[in-house]
């Protein structure tokens, strides 16, 4: 009970920054520092680009060298020291540089938490559902802060907000941590980390659920860099651009509090073709039809284009795969469906948001349609 309590405090304390970066960055870039949409999504896709790399290269020989809570508090810090570095007025080179690194080290903390918490599932049994939810409700409270905070100041205070939420998380991780995530690596071997990485790519399963994961998550581009952006170009008042982006967490809560139990007995590959199917009906509402209304109303749409296609990714990890195989796994996760797929779409999401709005969003069904026909296509063939 003590370490399924440490593992919802983690996911808290690091989705309330999440909840700050994610939504966004990209709107603080463009009001405060006078960006257009194109050059900040360009800042952010290179970002994103860091992003994919350092998780993928960095993440996993930084576990193989310290212990799990140790490479929380090291990129935590070196986080909050970039954060730092916004502060001052500065030209686009230098945003572009700051985002970049900061883009490199912070979300590499996300793999180090769902890495921590696959370790605990698979020792302890922890629900990871019940802790996830956790995560969900820091994200709420972020929006909701963000919102009433630049509806009194200004978008500045997006910045400062997430100066503290990442003293806090660092504050965090130097507490007591699971006996299980302070133990250090039996040995540093690169050759097994190799053999580990060339296994995960040849065992078809786990290259069919790799790749509808990164279709699925890479389709929230949009939604995550432009939606804030998007509700403001419709008039709406910060405050309630907070409350509307938080009906999404907040399915998002529910979903997490019972998907231990809705989806026991529910197939890897039967959840992923949920999400597909949800994730294109979502892009496709808002495309249609710009107005506020629909747009809350997709909100529900969440838990399926995001909540079950992230919960099926774990399911299948945390079952089909060894414990040392995990990092390296949660490492290529976040590198490409978390990352790199981000990335990429968010190039074409700003030169789609530039010529029309709703194109950005109904571009995003590139990546939906496609992860339902292979579901469609391997479902009877391969077991996930």
């Amino acid at each position: 009970m003590k370490n399924q309590r440490w593992l919802s405090m983690s996911f808290f304390a690091f989705f309330f920054t999440w909840g700050v970066f994610l939504p966004y960055w990209t709107g603080w870039l463009t009001i405060e520092k006078g960006l257009s949409v194109t050059a900040a999504s360009f800042i952010m896709g290179a970002g994103m680009i860091a992003r994919s790399l350092s998780t993928f290269l960095i993440f996993p020989y930084l576990t193989r060298k310290i212990s799990m809570i140790r490479v929380m508090k090291w990129i935590s810090l070196t986080a909050l020291i970039l954060t730092l570095l916004y502060l001052p007025d500065s030209p686009f080179i230098v945003l572009l540089i700051i985002t970049v690194l900061f883009s490199a080290i912070y979300p590499m903390i996300l793999p180090a938490v769902e890495s921590g918490a696959s370790i605990l599932m698979q020792i302890e049994g922890i629900h990871y559902g019940k802790s996830r939810s956790f995560g969900s409700i820091g994200y709420t409270v972020a929006l909701l802060l963000i919102g009433a905070a630049t509806a009194i100041w200004t978008e500045q205070a997006i910045l400062y907000i997430m100066i503290v939420g990442l003293t806090i998380l660092t504050l965090f991780f130097m507490r007591p941590a699971p006996e299980a995530l302070r133990l250090n690596p039996v040995h540093d071997d690169t050759t097994k980390q190799a053999i580990n990485f060339k296994s995960l790519l040849t065992s078809k399963e786990f290259a069919i659920v790799l790749l509808l994961a990164i279709l699925l998550q890479g389709a929230h581009a949009s939604y995550y860099n432009f939606g804030f952006i998007f509700l403001d170009n419709l008039g709406v008042n910060g405050l309630y651009i907070g409350i509307i982006l938080n009906i999404a967490v907040l399915f998002e809560i529910l979903f997490f509090t019972r998907a231990d139990r809705l989806l026991a007995n529910l197939k890897v590959s039967t959840m992923f073709l949920i999400a597909g199917i949800g994730s294109t009906v979502r892009w496709v509402l808002i495309a249609l039809f710009p107005y506020i209304s629909v747009f809350i109303g997709t909100q529900i749409l969440h838990a399926l284009s995001f909540g079950v296609a992230h919960f099926a990714f774990i399911k299948f990890i945390s079952q089909k795969l060894p414990h040392d195989q995990l990092a390296t796994a949660q490492g290529m996760y976040a590198a490409f469906a978390m990352s790199l797929s981000t990335a990429i779409l968010t190039f074409l999401g700003g030169y789609l948001y530039d010529v029309s709005p709703r194109l950005a969003f109904l571009g995003m069904i590139i990546c939906s349609i496609p992860a339902i026909i292979i579901v469609l296509m391997t479902r009877k063939k391969y077991t996930y």
